[in-house]
This record gives structure tokens, sequence and C-alpha cells, in this order.
């Protein structure tokens, strides 16, 4: 489940930069790959803001409230009671990912304290050499990934999830930084692939039957990459034909996340899941890394974000 966020149609949409032949050329990264067991530090700045991993379970666990003021408090989720009394998103995927977060220092302190960065924005990673030792992939409570690992038993697999960003930040900005930490993790672990799932607000497949016909007919993945729901779960999205979906404005109809994994190189899986505790209709989305095209790899380079700062 993520968060739609309209920043995503400018990101994805804007010129490119001759920063992106440094990235193509692996320029300098924030870290140093062959000596870092992970991306440490900051990996950008733009302003008051940063984006970097987590640094430890306290950090994690504002990443969480951040995720729960965006799924429940201004999203359609319905929270456990843990999550309630808590105030935080949590699960035992938690414990196992690595967490992008991006700060803004940019705060007033509170009275007799020391001014803490806020947590405005989060994408959960999720690794094929952990989940395959730890508890799966997430995204594999609904769709059936066997088929894709059996496959690919050397792919090497980044499940994206969980993204959100707190309204007031939700701006090219913040996104822009966001994906430069997601590219530098990516070059850092040799990823070859993103996964992950991309939600629809709703659960009536034919309130959405525009935006899941355009998806099944104009952007199904390959049938190498291609992955369906568990049978149980499964959702047809060929709810109308082909000859009946006017592209242009089914595309309007999609989240703005999913509009930007599209035109970031994405293709979707071949059915839907549909999502009850978060109110919302999921399909899965997979990006080979080669498929990125360069226009747009110049967004995720330091260089970028220094301009846009």
């Amino acid at each position: 489940m993520a968060v739609q966020t309209g920043g995503w149609s400018t990101l994805l949409r804007s010129a490119p930069t001759p920063a992106v032949r440094a990235l193509l050329s692996r320029a300098p990264l924030a870290f140093d790959p062959a000596t870092s067991a992970e991306p440490s530090g900051m990996l950008g700045r733009s302003g008051a803001l940063e984006v970097r991993l987590a640094a430890g379970a306290r950090e994690v666990r504002r990443a969480q409230r951040t995720r729960y003021k965006v799924f429940f408090e201004e999203m359609d989720a319905l929270p456990s009671p843990l999550a309630r009394l808590s105030r935080r998103d949590s699960d035992l995927f938690d414990e196992v990912c690595d967490h992008l977060l991006v700060f803004d220092h940019d705060v007033v302190a509170k009275p007799f304290r020391k001014p803490k960065p806020r947590v405005v924005g989060t994408y959960r990673l999720l690794r094929r050499d952990v989940a395959e030792v730890g508890p799966g992939f997430y995204s594999a409570g609904e769709f059936d990934l066997g088929p894709l690992l059996a496959a690919r038993p050397d792919a090497r697999i980044l499940e994206l999830g969980r993204s959100c960003v707190l309204k007031p930040y939700r701006s090219r900005q913040t996104l822009a930084l966001l994906w430069q930490g997601i590219w530098a993790y990516v070059r850092h672990h040799g990823c070859d692939v993103m996964v992950g799932c991309a939600s629809l607000p709703g659960t009536d497949p034919q309130a959405l039957a525009l935006p899941l016909s355009y998806l099944h007919h104009f952007a199904a993945a390959p049938p190498e990459w291609r992955v369906a729901p568990h049978r149980a779960l499964h959702q047809p999205m060929d709810l109308l034909p082909r000859e009946a979906i006017d592209p242009k404005a089914a595309f309007k109809r999609l989240p703005p996340l999913l509009k930007g994994y599209l035109r970031l190189g994405a293709s979707i899986g071949s059915g839907a899941v549909i999502d009850r505790a978060f109110g919302t209709t999921d399909v899965f989305v997979v990006t080979p890394i080669g498929e990125i095209g360069s226009r747009y790899l110049d967004h995720f380079s330091p260089a970028a974000n220094r301009v846009a700062a």
C-alpha cells in the first residue's frame, strides 16, 4: 500500500540535465560501495530536507508514526487496536527491512529541548537476500511470487513498500530526495529489479473499471516478469474491452504514484487484490533497472538535488 502524491507527475515529466552522464559513469556516492556494508550517512540534501537510512530502532519508530498519520489519520485504513494505541503503523517486516527517511531540519524546538528533525517521508526497502532468510516479501501476502523467483533464482530483487509523505511535504523536492536515496541503495546493492504493490483508492472494482482495464491492456508486464495474485484473492482487471478505453482519459484516473512508476518504465502484473483493511485495490508493479529511461536518472543524482536546493 502506498500513498498517492501529486508531485510524482511533475518529477517524472521534467527535462533531463547533464547530471545523468555522471550517474551512468558511476559517479561517487555519499558512501563507498566497496567498503560499506550499507549506505550510511546523508544520501542527499535539499534545503532543510535530508534523506538517509534509519540509524536505529528509535528512528524506525518515528517512521512508523509518520506512516500512521498518513495511512490511518488521513486515509481510509483501519488500524488494529495495537496500532491505535501506539499511534504507529508497524508489522514484522519492519524488523528486517531498511527504512529510507526524509528529515526536515527546519523545525522549532519544544521548550527546554533540543530541536529534533522531523521524519516527513519514508520508503521501506527489502532485498531478496534478506527476505529469503526472513519472512519473505511483503507483497507475497497478496501475490504469488513463487514462479517469478523460481524462474530468476539469481535476480537481485528489491521490494519497495510503505511509501508515504506527510501532506505539507508532497512536492518534487521531497520525492526527488526519496528517489535519490533509492537509487543510491540500488547501486550499492547491485539490484536488478524493483517490485512492490501500488494502490488505487477504493474497493469497488466496477468503480475502478477504467483504470484497472487500462493497466491490463496497456501496461501489462511481459510474460517473464508477470505476477498474479493468489487464486483466492484474484480480482480480474480486464473489466472493459481494449477498444472501449481512451488511454489518455484512463491514465488521468490513475493515482499520481502509479503514474510515476509507469513513466519510470514499470509494468503491471495480471490481476488485482482488494485490500479492505486499507480501503484500496492493489496491483503488482515490476521495474527492471535496465528499463528505467536515462532521461529520468538525473533526478536521482546528488547534482539534481543541489540544483533544486
